[in-house]
């Protein structure tokens, strides 16, 4: 069963790195773009790591992934032209729709969750398979032809930018400062500061540097590992803390940092780039107030729960 999912999961790697290479080719037919040589060769490396990584060893992935850093460095990746959807098609189409119109999302997130809780093939396959099936249900509902799903998903890839792979690398940043050490030096450092012992302070602390971490990585997940490792095992479970309680807490204090950190490409980029605002951080200054009464009532909600 494990070799299936692998394999079953590499069907996605592969049609996530077939859109990119759409945005690489419609990159380069961009004449208009100064940059479409830069933009191009960057969509079409990522379509060739994420459809064969699998196939290419670590020295070729590491030269590509330094290759899009340089691209990236002297600014030759730039959205471009990007061709518009029509306003009055799509005004049609979102009066004759009418609430059916979220349908591709609800039968996106319900058919991940039930692939995920009730078949072996876990959320990453489940994720995956909702999506295609999404796709195709929005494919249905608004009598989109393949040429429409075509441009819609280059023009969708294009306009997130160099934004939309920060996930991937903030993911694989946390993975490499977690075997680095970093949680264990962590924990040497505050706990000279700060006495073991006190529960209040130990979860203000846990919480506070989930938040943190997690601004400065743009990953919960990243910031689980190190900083739990660090600080939460000796300051609070140590301690008598539930663990459970503890690491579902730390997690949603982590994710009160995902609110107030432009690293947070998926949650706070992308909308600004997708909806075209003028000011860059208008995501996070509307996030920031309620974000930071959240982390209060984690830190209320960990202290009272865990011991």
């Amino acid at each position: 069963m494990t070799t299936f999912i692998t394999n079953f999961l590499e069907v996605f790697y592969v049609l996530i790195g077939l859109i990119m290479l759409f945005a690489g080719i419609e990159s380069f037919r961009d004449r208009e773009n100064p940059a479409r040589i830069g933009t191009g060769l960057f969509w079409m490396i990522l379509a060739v790591i994420f459809a064969g990584a699998k196939f290419l060893p670590y020295l070729v992935i590491g030269i590509l992934i330094l290759i899009l850093g340089l691209l990236s460095l002297f600014k030759q990746i730039k959205p471009g032209n990007i061709k518009g959807i029509d306003e009055k098609v799509a005004e049609k189409s979102a009066q004759r729709l009418g609430g059916w119109i979220f349908m591709p999302s609800v039968v996106l997130a319900i058919l991940s969750i039930v692939i995920a809780q009730f078949t072996p093939l876990g959320g990453q396959i489940g994720i995956g398979i909702s999506s295609v099936v999404a796709l195709i249900t929005a494919a249905v509902m608004t009598h989109a032809n393949a040429n429409t799903t075509y441009h819609d998903s280059e023009r969708m890839v294009r306009s997130m930018g160099t934004a939309g792979i920060l996930p991937q690398l903030l993911a694989m940043l946390g993975a490499v400062f977690t075997a680095s050490g970093v949680g264990e030096l962590t924990a040497k450092a505050i706990s000279g500061v700060f006495p073991v012992g006190n529960h209040l302070l130990g979860v203000a602390l846990y919480c506070i540097a989930m938040a943190v971490f997690t601004m400065i990585m743009g990953n919960g997940f990243a910031a689980f590992a190190v900083i739990t490792a660090g600080i939460g095992i000796p300051f609070v479970v140590a301690q008598g803390g539930a663990p459970v309680v503890v690491a579902a807490l730390g997690m949603t204090s982590g994710y009160c940092g995902t609110l107030m950190t432009p690293m947070a490409a998926n949650f706070n980029s992308l909308p600004v780039a997708l909806m075209e605002m003028k000011d860059n951080l208008g995501v996070i200054k509307q996030q920031a107030p309620v974000a930071t009464v959240l982390l209060v009532i984690q830190i209320g909600l960990m202290y009272v729960l865990a011991f």
